[in-house]
């Protein structure tokens, strides 16, 4: 509970006396050393997105997504056609630097600049991207842009309460789990419950050090494994 009270005697939050709208999030490119990140176009990454997605074995990565599965290459396009329409969401794709394909996707949407709050969302990683260092540097650059380029104040991730795994990365990530709205949404015909997780700014820089320490080249083996977890680093400070 805040120490502040007013004149009513009622307890208040802190001040912020310099607080401004925050500035929208751009269509530029971010460079990492495993990914880059660009503002997704149909022409330039559906193609490849489609690939990489016909990689998996089966459709269960599309069942807590809004969209898909796609049964071919043009009802693909299409949706990625119409998903760079709009500027919230704003979608990305994230290049494998390595291949130089686009290996999945993310988006900035929800976007509240008057309170400095904004989620991450629509995230559609391949099997190509998946449980990589790829993945991690892709969530990571996007959270650098908005608390250290942009000033917000909060960074979410919301799913479906049944999405395990999509609960153990945001986990991972260092959200923290803020509760369950009841049926909060209708998709794909199906009631959701939403799970909430957040950053706020004052647990970035700390976040931001283990995210660092984790991409650090030392941190992987020959084999490309990691020598630390994410999670070990972060309790580490």
């Amino acid at each position: 509970m805040s120490g502040r009270l007013n004149e009513y005697g009622q307890p208040i939050g802190q001040p912020l006396p310099e607080w401004t709208s925050r500035p929208a999030p751009e269509r530029t490119i971010f460079e990492g050393e495993f990914c880059r990140l660009e503002p997704l176009d149909a022409d330039s990454h559906a193609a490849d997105l489609y690939s990489a997605y016909s990689l998996a074995t089966d459709d269960r990565d599309w069942t807590y997504l809004p969209s898909g599965p796609f049964d071919s290459p043009g009802s693909h396009r299409h949706y990625v056609s119409s998903s760079t329409q709009a500027d919230d969401p704003l979608h990305y794709a994230v290049i494998d630097l390595g291949t130089g394909r686009a290996v999945g996707t993310l988006a900035l949407m929800r976007q509240d600049q008057s309170n400095g709050v904004i989620e991450v969302g629509h995230v559609t990683f391949s099997p190509a991207l998946k449980r990589t260092p790829l993945s991690t540097e892709a969530h990571y650059l996007l959270m650098s842009y908005i608390f250290d380029e942009l000033g917000y104040r909060r960074y979410e991730w919301k799913c479906d309460s049944l999405n395990d795994p999509s609960r153990k990365a945001a986990e991972r990530l260092g959200f923290t789990f803020e509760g369950i709205f009841r049926q909060a949404t209708v998709y794909k015909g199906r009631s959701r419950d939403t799970a909430w997780y957040s950053v706020i700014d004052s647990e970035w820089p700390e976040l931001k050090r283990a995210f660092q320490a984790w991409l650090a080249p030392g941190n992987f083996d020959e084999g490309g494994h990691q020598r630390q977890s994410l999670a070990s680093l972060r309790r580490r400070g």
